[in-house]
């Protein structure tokens, strides 16, 4: 089995899905997008009919202008648009991986890295935020800094956690949900996320 095989072109997901859903609606929202960091984040949601009021199903895509080749860079908003749009549609339909056979022909397949296959992946260690910026990791910022939210804010016995990840130029990128409680004692543990090759974050298992 080739390596691309088990991945749908944008077409062919396009196709599926006006044939399975022919009064579905999808809709896609950037999120946060910095244009001194090259980076965007878009929220994609679907509904399968036109009385469903719920979105049916959400996904995201994160694009960072530097990862892209040369003759991409320009393109990679639009390139992350059509990957939540894309995801989003799997993510609903099911039957087959969320990313596109365009999005993995970028990807050599000797160098495919999935954090989900090993149990700690690029993720630190660090039980509250305040190890993690004394180990010597970019400083957290302030939540203008931040380049991403899940859909539902997770909380902690203090409330509302609040979302921070490494910088685009970090070594190693991370993030993740943290306690908002001052007094580094009472911290409760942070909720860490691991960047996937399709550069979106999902939680660590």
């Amino acid at each position: 089995m080739g390596f691309l095989d088990n991945y749908e072109g944008n077409k062919e997901r396009t196709d599926r899905w006006i044939k399975t859903y022919p009064e579905g609606r999808l809709e896609a929202t950037i999120v946060n997008f910095d244009a001194d960091k090259g980076s965007i984040l878009v929220r994609a949601a679907a509904w399968r009919n036109q009385t469903e009021i719920e979105p049916a199903g959400i996904d995201f895509a994160f694009g960072y202008q530097a990862a892209y080749n040369a003759n991409m860079k320009r393109w990679f908003v639009e390139d992350t648009v059509t990957s939540a749009l894309m995801r989003v549609m799997a993510l609903v339909m099911g039957g087959t991986e969320k990313a596109t056979k365009e999005t993995m022909e970028k990807v050599n397949a000797a160098d495919v890295y999935d954090p989900w296959a090993t149990k700690f992946g690029d993720v630190p260690s660090y039980k509250t935020a305040d190890e993690a910026e004394m180990s010597g990791t970019p400083s957290f910022g302030s939540s203008a800094d931040s380049a991403w939210t899940a859909d539902a804010v997770p909380s902690c016995t203090h409330g509302s956690m609040r979302w921070n990840q490494s910088k685009p130029d970090a070594p190693k990128s991370w993030g993740g949900y943290f306690c908002s409680e001052k007094i580094k004692e009472k911290q409760c543990t942070p909720r860490w996320y691991v960047l996937r090759s399709t550069g979106t974050w999902e939680p660590q298992v």
